[in-house]
């Protein structure tokens, strides 16, 4: 990482950023050019979970090459300044790289959807109905590896 100073090395603010965060998005190669999608997700042990449908474009590069990066951000706001170029943005998010696995039967797709409504605050709503899970897939996405980094003022600003 080129700014040090800016690099968050407590994997526990990591793990906050990518529990506490409502969009994950993912990377893919399509050919030469990169393919980039956002998602909502659910993320826990290591592991992004992302709900889709079976067929598509990102299926079929994902099919192709299931190296991903990934990026999560955790935006405070933005800090107005006096004049152009003065404005400043509170932020932390975390970037990586992971592999991605295309999972199609009912258990997994199910700890993964789990997964996903406890990040976006409902883990007590885990009856899924069998026809809306046999019509969907779920990408686990494990982390290879991961870094934080956080504005220079995050700090001074932020509270925390």
């Amino acid at each position: 990482m080129r700014k040090a100073n800016q690099e968050i090395k407590d994997p526990k603010i990591i793990e906050g950023i990518l529990s506490g965060a409502r969009i994950c998005r993912v990377a893919m190669t399509d050919g030469r050019a990169p393919y980039l999608l956002p998602f909502n997700f659910g993320y826990r042990e290591g592991i992004i979970y992302i709900h889709s449908a079976p067929s598509g474009k990102k299926i079929d590069l994902l099919r192709e090459n299931s190296s991903v990066c990934f990026e999560v951000e955790q935006v405070a706001r933005v800090i107005p300044g006096a004049k152009a170029c003065n404005w400043a943005t509170l932020y932390r998010s975390v970037i990586g790289y992971g592999e991605v696995e295309i999972v199609t039967d009912f258990e997994g797709k199910k700890q993964g959807l789990e997964v996903i409504m406890s990040q976006h605050g409902a883990p007590e709503l885990t009856a899924f109905e069998p026809k809306e899970v046999d019509r969907m897939v779920i990408l686990r996405l494990t982390i290879t590896s991961m870094t934080g980094k956080q504005s220079g003022n995050w700090d001074r600003e932020s509270g925390s």
